[in-house]
């Protein structure tokens, strides 16, 4: 039988969405494995005409589309979880989504990416996993793009797992970069994850980034050429969020390399000028106190590159000593409240201020997000987990606040066990036995350090720009901006979706806050946005209204008798109420 023509080939590539502890997939994101395996298709021969791409959300609403996945002569899926978590711009494949790709697939049909690893009965924490090929043809168990760049140059009859090279990775990456044009969320709402590195130097217990070995790193023209490809297809938000700590980029894989991230960061802001984005994800505590000047280095670098309300991972898993040594993390306690105190000084100034005052909080703090700071992350159902380890967890975290220090996110979550890692044998058992404790432990986090850390952060007339408006909920509009953990963002009255509004924060919740668009004008703002400006309540808002319109800020607050926010303003009063 005659092998098919690459040139002649329909390819499908149904993106899953994957979530893994160095590379993030859900919308508003678009990892790499889509756009890795656009490019390798090319390099085999398919041309891009050829090749489609959709969600799992589009499949889900319109099933017309279905009839790519039933006619490709090569179907690809690409997704799977290793950590758990919740979604608001997309909702991850589910085992038996996917194996309804399968089943639906006329021509051959290869699975790949993270699903590898294994999969379970639902996308949640607390759950043990397996591997499985759910009813797909072939399963990539080395890279997927590699897979599927051999497969269709073997005639479609096969491959041999490997791993692809960074000459490879180059290339396919920038001819892939058409993908993002396919996504739904393109151009305005959609952030391409980057890597820049796999593997890991460390052996934590319960993490799936070891098992790609120890790190290995693109050398940065083969990050800005994807760049480069990505902002010539009109992609202008991006994250660093594929490796497992940015600061050891283009080194050991342990201590920084500030040359590196200099050449990196400075790479990108040339190809990309008009970026609207530009954040990171992990970097690991333990580099930072074992070499603190490079690493103040290095981070002084990202800051001066990178777009505010960015967010660096810290990996602490557990201010626990035993639970600590019990599942090989690489960071205590002491070390990482250390590296939280270096991250605020170098890189947790805010724009328009003095960069030497960082951290600053306040009413006299600048109206703007920090440009870095780090974030917690918190991981239960390890081995060795007591009672007292949520305790511990607890006074970490409250140590960090009562030294005036801020935190960005504050992320707890219990375990997905996964073959090939340590915790495969203890399984999901402990998580599953505290999961009382954990939950009233979350809230008491919750009360008790999120919401005051996050006034700290963010405290009111801080402004948001470009949020964009994505439901509706009990009479209001939330919002998101785009880029690592953004603020969830409440707005008072039912506002058109889709579009993207600048946002002044007015109140705190305890992970999200809420605010008016800003600048808000006095004349024309609705009663609700109005009773939303802190030390106005409905009684003021009210005599604002009734005593419209305003010549002046200043007119206005007369008649009220105290001080206005400065992010309103009385516009020309010709059509206000």
């Amino acid at each position: 039988m005659t092998a098919p023509d690459p040139a002649t080939l329909d390819v499908t590539l149904v993106d899953g969405y994957v979530d893994e502890p160095a590379h993030f997939g859900v919308p508003p994101y678009i990892s790499t494995y889509p756009r890795f395996t656009a490019g390798a298709l090319v390099d085999a021969g398919v041309p891009e005409e050829r090749i489609t791409y959709h969600t799992i959300d589009e499949l889900r609403d319109e099933r017309n589309k279905w009839r790519d996945v039933a006619d490709a002569d090569l179907m690809i899926y690409l997704g799977g979880m290793t950590v758990p978590g919740k979604y608001v711009g997309g909702t991850p494949a589910e085992p038996d989504e996917v194996r309804e790709l399968a089943w639906a697939a006329e021509g051959t049909s290869l699975m790949g990416g993270p699903v590898k690893f294994g999969v379970g009965e639902e996308n949640a924490g607390a759950t043990e996993t397996e591997r499985s090929d759910l009813d797909f043809e072939f399963v990539a168990k080395g890279d997927v793009e590699a897979a599927a760049h051999d497969l269709v140059a073997n005639g479609l009859e096969g491959f041999g797992d490997r791993m692809r090279d960074v000459e490879e990775v180059t290339q396919w990456a920038r001819e892939g970069a058409f993908v993002v044009e396919q996504h739904p969320n393109h151009p305005e709402y959609l952030i391409c994850e980057l890597e820049t590195s796999r593997g890991c130097a460390y052996r934590c217990s319960f993490c799936t980034e070891p098992l790609y070995g120890n790190p290995s790193f693109r050398p940065p023209p083969s990050v800005v050429s994807e760049v480069d490809a990505l902002a010539d297809r009109g992609a202008r938000h991006f994250r660093l969020g594929r490796q497992a700590d940015i600061l050891a980029y283009g080194g050991d894989g342990e201590a920084p390399n500030p040359d590196a991230l200099r050449d990196l960061y400075g790479g990108i802001r040339e190809v990309a000028p008009n970026l609207e984005t530009l954040h990171l994800d992990n970097i690991n505590p333990v580099t930072i106190v074992r070499w603190p000047e490079d690493s103040r280095e290095g981070l002084r670098i990202i800051a001066e590159h990178n777009t505010p309300g960015d967010t660096a991972a810290f990996g602490l898993e557990s201010a626990d000593p035993r639970v600590q040594e019990a599942n090989d993390l690489n960071v205590t306690a002491d070390e990482c409240f250390r590296a939280v105190e270096i991250v605020n000084e170098e890189a947790g100034w805010r724009p328009g201020e003095d960069r030497s005052a960082a951290p600053t909080y306040g009413a006299d703090a600048a109206d703007r997000l920090p440009k870095l700071l780090p974030g917690i992350n918190l991981l239960h159902g390890l081995k060795g987990e007591r009672e007292k380890t949520y305790e511990l967890n607890k006074q970490f975290l409250q140590r960090v606040y009562d030294a005036g220090l801020l935190l960005r996110r504050i992320n707890i979550r219990q375990v997905m066990a996964f073959d090939g890692t340590e915790m495969s044998d203890t399984g999901a058992q402990i998580a599953d036995d505290h999961k009382k404790l954990f939950k009233q432990y979350k809230e008491e986090v919750r009360e008790e350090i999120d919401n005051p850390m996050l006034q700290r952060v963010a405290p009111p007339g801080t402004v948001l720009p470009d949020v964009h408006l994505e439901y509706h909920q009990d009479g209001r509009t939330f919002g998101r901006q785009l880029g690592t953990y953004p603020l969830l963002v409440a707005i008072p009255g039912e506002r058109e979706l889709g579009r993207v509004v600048d946002i002044a924060i007015t109140d705190h919740g305890y992970r999200s806050v809420t605010g008016v668009p800003a600048p808000l004008d006095l004349n024309r703002a609705s009663m609700d946005e109005l009773a939303a400006l802190p030390g106005l309540g409905d009684q003021r808002a009210g005599t604002l209204v009734v005593n419209r319109p305003y010549k002046s800020t200043g007119e206005a607050a007369a008649t009220l008798g105290i001080d206005l926010p400065g992010f309103t303003t009385a516009r020309t009063p010709e059509g206000a109420d």
